[in-house]
């Protein structure tokens, strides 16, 4: 009788637990790792100096969905966010944001370049995701 009681609050709680989630849209370390994804790609993208470490940059994105089945979210949860045109286009728009801030210019290779390589000597997420050639 104890262990019945004992399995219906757990089970309660984890339906409470999961109803608390909050959109992965709001999950910093996820959104930032993806924001980081953005930025590397699009510095190799513009800079012919600089290429993606692509092992890496697929074990980054696999510890990001990791931690997004860590917090409790589905695989189908995971998968509809990071296909999500809106959700895609606002990670977009904060990576633009953090290469403005970086004083580099999103067309600009010389200030791209640049900025890859500044990321590529502090380790940072984004550096480690890239290197010169």
């Amino acid at each position: 009788m104890i262990r019945l009681a004992f399995i219906s609050m757990m089970m309660a709680g984890s339906a409470t637990a999961a109803e608390a989630l909050v959109p992965l849209s709001q999950v910093k370390d996820v959104n930032d790792g993806l924001v980081a994804v953005a930025v590397a790609d699009h510095i190799r993208n513009k800079c012919s100096t600089i290429e993606p470490r692509l092992i890496v940059a697929w074990r980054y994105l696999g510890s990001l969905e990791t931690r997004a089945q860590q917090l409790g979210y589905s695989d189908e949860e995971i998968e509809d966010f990071v296909t999500d045109k809106s959700e895609k286009k606002r990670i977009a728009a904060l990576a633009g944001a953090y290469i403005v801030a970086h004083d580099a210019k999103p067309n600009d290779k010389d200030s791209l370049c640049r900025l890859g390589r500044e990321e590529i000597a502090a380790n940072s997420a984004v550096g480690n995701l890239l290197r010169e050639k």
